[in-house]
């Protein structure tokens, strides 16, 4: 299945955190590409640091629950912790779109509910995958541009 993960960090050397991020991503996703790395403003939260965001597109067997799982193990790996929402952390992974899965339940929603509306991961997702789509969303270059406007 086709998965779209946003990464981001704002703690700590950024930069490595990504790389060991995606390392370990590519243990259990396969046919992957990133996008570069980009600095952005914080969106929401109390007052942080700019974010270091990539995306990582690929393919995985797992399935949405169990990968799920595995992000949320690599944020614990990587030290990151859930103490104020939107706040700083060393590694957020989002699980953005997962194929044309719909889903809402209390521990999941897919396609990631704000990807829309957020240029951190439309931007990047454009740069890997220029003919992508937001599942009840369209065209990522469509949803992008919309932002720029």
């Amino acid at each position: 299945m086709k998965v779209v993960i946003a990464l981001g960090s704002n703690l700590g050397d950024s930069t490595s955190i990504l790389n060991q991020a995606i390392t370990a991503l590519s243990e259990f996703i396969t046919n992957s590409r990133t996008s570069s790395f980009h600095t952005t403003a914080p969106v929401g939260g109390p007052e942080q640091p700019d974010y270091l965001n990539a995306i990582f597109v690929g393919e995985t067997k797992l399935p949405p629950l169990e990968l799920l799982k595995k992000l949320q193990g690599l944020e614990a790996g990587a030290g990151r912790v859930r103490e104020v929402r939107w706040g700083a952390r060393t590694l957020d992974l989002d699980l953005i779109a997962y194929g044309e899965l719909q889903l809402e339940s209390d521990e999941l929603t897919i396609p990631h509910p704000r990807a829309h509306e957020r240029a951190f991961v439309l931007a990047p997702w454009h740069e890997i995958d220029p003919e992508g789509e937001l599942v009840g969303y369209g065209p990522i270059a469509d949803l992008l541009a919309a932002l720029e406007v």
